[in-house]
């Protein structure tokens, strides 16, 4: 993938997660904005069953004034003596239940609602983290990329190291060689890249490429005798394997 490429993949990817962020934005807004609307409706409702309910209380007395004899009113007053001694009015039945279901519709709206934000909440976390793990995987891959491209100049310099001689070595030329390969190392090994063991390890086909197997005592069976071309790494993974000859 170009470089071009790259930079409008991810342009589009951070398009897409900004979007994808403001419409959630956008869904916790409204559905905190429905919930403070139905609750303010409902305790209106409320409100207003209250005061009707006071209103015909209130309507009773003056209705029935004038239609009832002394003796009657004589008897209401002894009732309602007693009631202030220690009785309580009769429940209103009706108002409860109906303020009672009202506020069961009010916490199952609440409920349902904040299940809805939990649920958006942990998609959005969940949508964070892969596309977390996308960005380090396109790192890495570009990052390799690079390396093995990379590479070849350093092998250029070290087989143009060895074959100088010392008078060359000791030359302005030479020294300059030799600065220039010490510095593209250190660079390399700061980002990451670390060359891979091999001359005198035990032959690991997951590091080491035998191109050439020889009869040497020297070295015990099934050991790198020689490397022919250096392997090298980036963190955990193996960019190139080590081209070496293994002893039977």
């Amino acid at each position: 993938m170009s470089k071009k490429n790259r930079k409008f993949k991810g342009n589009k990817e951070r398009e897409m997660a900004d979007i994808k962020e403001k419409l959630l934005k956008e869904s916790l807004e409204a559905a905190k904005k429905k919930a403070e609307e139905d609750a303010e409706k409902a305790k209106s409702e409320e409100v207003k069953d209250e005061k009707d309910t006071l209103e015909e209380a209130a309507d009773a007395p003056e209705k029935a004034e004038g239609t009832v004899e002394d003796a009657e009113k004589t008897e209401a007053s002894g009732e309602n003596a007693e009631m202030q001694e220690g009785e309580l009015p009769a429940d209103d039945g009706p108002t409860s239940t109906l303020a009672k279901s009202e506020s069961d519709k009010k916490d199952a709206k609440i409920a349902e609602l904040n299940d809805r934000l939990i649920r958006n909440l942990a998609e959005f976390d969940n949508f964070r983290k892969r596309t977390d793990k996308e960005k380090s995987q396109m790192f890495e891959m570009g990052a390799k990329s690079i390396i093995e491209k990379i590479l070849p100049a350093i092998d250029s310099f070290e087989l143009g190291i060895a074959a100088m001689s010392e008078e060359d070595k000791a030359s302005g030329v030479g020294q300059g060689m030799e600065k220039i390969y010490k510095q593209l190392m250190t660079i390399l090994e700061g980002a990451g890249v670390k060359q891979i063991e091999a001359l005198g390890k035990e032959f690991d086909p997951n590091l080491h490429n035998a191109v050439m197997h020889e009869e040497n005592e020297e070295f015990g069976e099934n050991t790198v005798s020689q490397e022919l071309q250096k392997g090298y790494m980036y963190n955990d993974s193996v960019i190139r394997h080590s081209m070496v000859k293994v002893a039977n």
